[in-house]
């Protein structure tokens, strides 16, 4: 499970062959703060800003996603927050710098920062949703996850007896086939992660209530 990471630095967007987003937002990402995106362009993928936590077109209220940020890819098809934005293909990449995990030592979670041991940002695979909170239009979107219990780098992270789960990276070459793909298809793009990735100490910073 994801539910903190490193938004990309809008001045790094190049690396990704993409130009700087045109908005401002928080290096830290924490669920209900506002997170770059990137969505299906006629001939390239085009910036956007959502939520990190899906809350369906049917919520009423923002704080449904605070427990929407990672959708499992082994029930997206079928859960009633998520099946929506499934089955209409609404898919995005988060571009980001470093997301963050915690691994148990001695019954005590210490945080580390994964990111790719080139330096360069990547891309995670996401879903999104469009709702209206308030009478404002609202984008959000959450993480697809999948399984990494026998996953020789991610089933070092969180706690013991619980699942391993991984987010889902997108390479360069798939990324608008991502984009434009259907939920039928999805998953030729359930990518496990690469050893090119590495764990570093981090200090976690505190999330502000949004």
């Amino acid at each position: 499970m994801c539910a903190n990471f490193e938004a990309i630095k809008r001045n790094r967007a190049f690396l990704l062959d993409l130009p700087e987003p045109p908005f401002e937002f928080p290096n830290d990402i924490f669920p209900l703060y506002d997170a770059p995106i990137l969505m299906h362009g006629a001939d390239h993928p085009e910036w956007d800003l959502a939520k990190f936590g899906l809350i369906p077109f049917w919520a009423k209220e923002l704080k449904y996603g605070r427990h929407t940020y990672n959708a499992r890819t082994e029930s997206v098809a079928e859960k009633p927050s998520f099946r929506h934005a499934w089955h209409r293909n609404q898919f995005s990449l988060v571009p980001v710098e470093t997301i963050c995990e915690p691994k148990y030592v001695d019954g005590t979670p210490h945080w580390y920062g994964i990111s790719r041991e080139d330096g360069l940002p990547f891309t995670l695979a996401a879903i999104y949703e469009d709702t209206v909170i308030d009478n404002k239009p609202v984008r959000s979107m959450s993480l697809l996850t999948i399984n990494a219990d026998h996953h020789p780098f991610m089933k070092q992270f969180h706690k013991p007896n619980d699942e391993k789960r991984s987010i889902i990276v997108i390479p360069e070459d798939n990324r608008m086939d991502w984009l434009n793909c259907d939920a039928s298809e999805a998953n030729q793009f359930f990518f496990e992660m690469k050893d090119e990735y590495v764990a570093t100490p981090k200090q976690r910073k505190s999330e502000k209530r949004q």
